[in-house]
């Protein structure tokens, strides 16, 4: 299982929005999501608006973004979504910044034989 993690920035002034959108996603996003392989999904929000995001697939990076990009709910929520990010160079899942994983606690227990 692949894990990958992923930083943007909200602007500040929308964190409430931000998070009622997340609270009552579109059942066709989450359906799309779904199935182009995305598992384990989790988006974290600080107050100052950094978001972290995580989630775990079979596929690549490149395969399930690929995935997401050809369905047309994915174009609509990223259009409905970008305003909500500072700095951004194109749609939120084109702009992510991808965070490098160094540690991983049952990856190291299973190399140790624990």
């Amino acid at each position: 299982m692949n894990r990958y993690c992923f930083q943007l920035q909200v602007h500040r002034d929308h964190l409430d929005e931000y998070r009622a959108r997340h609270a009552a996603v579109w059942p066709e996003m989450l359906d799309a999501l779904a199935a182009t392989g995305w598992r384990n999904y989790s988006l974290f929000l600080r107050d100052d608006g950094l978001l972290i995001g995580y989630f775990e697939s079979e596929s690549t990076l490149d395969d399930v973004l690929r995935g997401m990009a050809e369905t047309e709910v994915n174009a609509r929520w990223q259009a409905d979504m970008a305003p909500f990010f500072v700095a951004l160079d194109g749609s939120p899942d084109e702009g992510f910044t991808v965070l490098e994983q160094v540690f991983n606690l049952e990856d190291q227990l299973r190399q140790a034989g624990r």
